[in-house]
């Protein structure tokens, strides 16, 4: 999830400048992983509690100048269980699932990918190696979301990372323009 995040930041952020809240129970690894990609982040130690909640992410919003942001990512604490009952007032919610996590993981985990407006599949470079049956994994994740749009990427070797950050740049447009509506 770091990794991918940290891909899309250094890649796209001349055009789209960015920041990050990292949710994490005991370190601030993540965000100084994140810091290099140039965005502005900012740490929330949640402690004991397994995910982000939006007062977390209210008290942490200050400490980002906004004005200078137009992609905002919240990576909430990583597991596949807690942070799929939170609305932290995201415009999109993304499931992040790793080809060496297996095929399963949208059965075994509903509640995370049934909220997800996308569903990125990191790490097919990875793919064949670790025996991942792609299709089986598009047809758990189309079972669990049908209506999620779905990128299959490498955050390593850049595959598939246009076609992630094209949709990035629409959406942000797309927000943008209702704002000006209003």
């Amino acid at each position: 999830k770091t990794a991918f995040i940290e891909r899309t930041l250094t890649d796209i952020n001349s055009r789209l400048p960015g920041a990050v809240i990292v949710g994490d129970l005991a370190t601030d690894n993540d965000a100084q992983r994140l810091r290099r990609s140039g965005a502005q982040v900012v740490q929330i130690t949640t402690g004991s509690v397994c995910h982000l909640e939006a007062d977390m992410v209210a008290k942490a919003l200050p400490k980002i100048n906004l004005d200078q942001v137009k992609l905002l990512i919240i990576e909430n604490v990583g597991n596949l269980v807690c942070p799929a009952a939170y609305d932290l007032g995201e415009n999109k919610r993304i499931a992040l699932l790793s080809v060496t996590e297996g095929e399963d993981k949208p059965l075994k985990y509903p509640t995370l990918f049934k909220t997800a407006n996308v569903v990125i599949i990191n790490k097919m470079d990875l793919a064949e190696a670790v025996g991942f049956d792609r299709e089986l994994a598009l047809t758990n994740i189309k079972k669990i979301v049908p209506q999620a749009q779905i990128f299959e990427v490498s955050a390593k070797t850049g595959q598939g990372m246009n076609q992630w950050y094209q949709f990035l740049e629409e959406e942000i447009q797309e927000i943008s323009a209702l704002l000006t509506v209003k």
